[in-house]
């Protein structure tokens, strides 16, 4: 079975850089992987042949490409994987986690390596990689090579991904609908040169650390997060920590507001009004919006990046190697003229904001997007504007592509919330069955297979996050646009909630 393939010979101008038989229970030293991908090792857990490539996208540009095939693939799955934030970082626990799963599975830096965009500075061809090339030839050349390593083509072709890798199985359902039967796109960065701007937005707002009117962190994860939950987390009937339902929570920072009868403990003027705008949605001068407002609920985790007083180094980066072809650009100058700038170049359409999919949607591709409702990166207010966008173009929009709000989720996993479905390697996938019920990629399997479309998914919480500590509780995940409602007795048990 593992014989020697002839892979230059099958993908053009390529070259093998590495070709092994790993068994199962190995655990893979990363030395090539860059260190900022923080990925130094990868445990594998069933029996395959590693392939690794550099494949040319242009005279200017390649790729670093990773296809991973299982000895046992009696069900000829096939399972691209995407990045997140500008990465070029392979996502090898997702690799490992489809392989576990029994698809054979590919995974590219996306045109380049490590965790900042340098790379493209002045080089478009490599911006162009990251928009949407690097994915697809990834995606030609595995079905190349799995139709020679097996003798038979991929009887189901799957997409899984989250985040960037979100928007990058959107944008392969426009501009490829072909290329996979059911894709996965996990909190999307759909609408993505508005998303870097209202990211870029935080910085000037907030400050740097040692701004006179900064707010520390701790500031953060106490005074005003437990404000934002003494306002929200009693709305649906249940106070736990999980905002369930962000839509009817509009938090209110005037009440933090230092007064005679509020010395201490408190938050100056113009402290709240940094609260009031980084709460509101984003919007140009004249009204217009940008983009939707920030999740109530994400402050935990929001400081890590967001609102941590320094500039967000995703959209930094956009602005400064992209946008503006200019390492000098000061983030701390950043305001709307920037972002209407990125929006209009829209370099090779990356911002991945349709209103239809009607050639994915004729072709039978199955579309399933899932969102955290305490989310510190992107909000969820974003996806769900963008399924309504769809919805109101196509209103057989389910017959083809469905939206879970995930409650208690932070960006793309974690959170206080049930947030464990299976939604890849990052996630505590171990103790997670793959059944339609409790894991996304096995309901987007039965939706493809079976015509078994998702009605709800079981998301499940692990005491502190860790599957050996046993489960704490579940919860079922509505279908947009209905929510989680208690209906009472014990909110740990599913059967305390209902979807209406």
């Amino acid at each position: 079975m593992y014989s020697l393939l002839r892979i230059s010979w099958l993908i053009d101008n390529s070259t093998l850089t590495r070709q092994e038989f790993v068994s199962a229970g190995t655990t893979l030293q990363l030395s090539d992987n860059v260190p900022t991908c923080n990925r130094a090792s990868q445990a594998v857990t069933v029996d395959l042949c590693r392939i690794a490539l550099q494949i040319p996208t242009s005279k200017r540009s390649s790729i670093s490409f990773e296809l991973w095939l299982p000895s046992d693939w009696k069900e000829s799955r096939y399972l691209a994987t995407g990045n997140g934030g500008i990465d070029g970082c392979i996502k090898y626990e997702d690799l490992a986690y489809g392989t576990t799963n029994g698809f054979a599975a590919m995974g590219t830096n996306n045109g380049h390596n490590g965790t900042t965009g340098i790379t493209m500075l002045n080089n478009p061809e490599i911006i162009k990689d990251f928009s949407y090339r690097a994915l697809h030839t990834g995606t030609r050349s595995a079905k190349k090579l799995i139709k020679a390593f097996y003798g038979k083509k991929p009887a189901h072709n799957y997409y899984l991904g989250c985040s960037l890798g979100g928007r990058m199985g959107i944008k392969a359902a426009e501009k490829y609908p072909k290329d996979y039967d059911g894709i996965v796109a996990g909190c999307p960065a759909v609408d993505f040169n508005n998303l870097q701007g209202q990211r870029a937005m935080f910085y000037p707002i907030t400050g740097s650390a040692d701004s006179p009117n900064y707010i520390p962190i701790d500031t953060w994860k106490g005074l005003i997060h437990d404000e934002v939950l003494r306002q929200c987390d009693k709305i649906d009937g249940v106070e736990d920590g999980i905002i369930e339902v962000p839509d009817k929570c509009f938090f209110n920072p005037k009440t933090l507001q230092c007064s005679p009868r509020r010395p201490k403990n408190c938050l100056n003027s113009a402290q709240v009004a940094q609260l009031q705008k980084i709460y509101a949605p984003y919007t140009y001068p004249n009204g217009k919006l940008i983009f939707p407002r920030m999740n109530p609920g994400n402050e935990l985790q929001a400081v890590s990046k967001l609102i941590a007083g320094t500039p967000f180094s995703y959209s930094e980066d956009w602005f400064r190697y992209v946008v503006y072809n200019d390492p000098n650009w000061d983030a701390s100058t950043y305001n709307t003229n920037d972002v209407q700038k990125a929006d209009e170049l829209n370099p090779f359409d990356i911002r991945t904001y349709p209103e239809e999919l009607p050639k994915f949607k004729k072709r039978g591709g199955k579309l399933l997007s899932y969102h955290g409702g305490q989310d510190n990166q992107i909000t969820q207010f974003n996806t769900q504007r963008f399924w309504n966008r769809m919805y109101s173009a196509d209103n057989d929009l389910q017959d083809y592509y469905r939206y879970f709000r995930m409650s208690g989720m932070f960006h793309c996993n974690s959170g206080p919330g049930a947030w464990a479905v299976g939604q890849g390697g990052g996630a505590p996938a171990a103790g997670i069955p793959f059944d339609p019920q409790h894991n996304v990629l096995a309901a987007m399997v039965a939706w493809v297979e079976k015509d078994q479309a998702p009605a709800s998914l079981t998301g499940t919480k692990f005491i502190n996050d860790t599957v050996a500590n046993g489960i704490d509780f579940q919860r079922k995940h509505c279908l947009y646009p209905k929510t989680q409602t208690y209906v009472g007795g014990n909110p740990k048990k599913t059967s305390s909630w209902q979807c209406r």
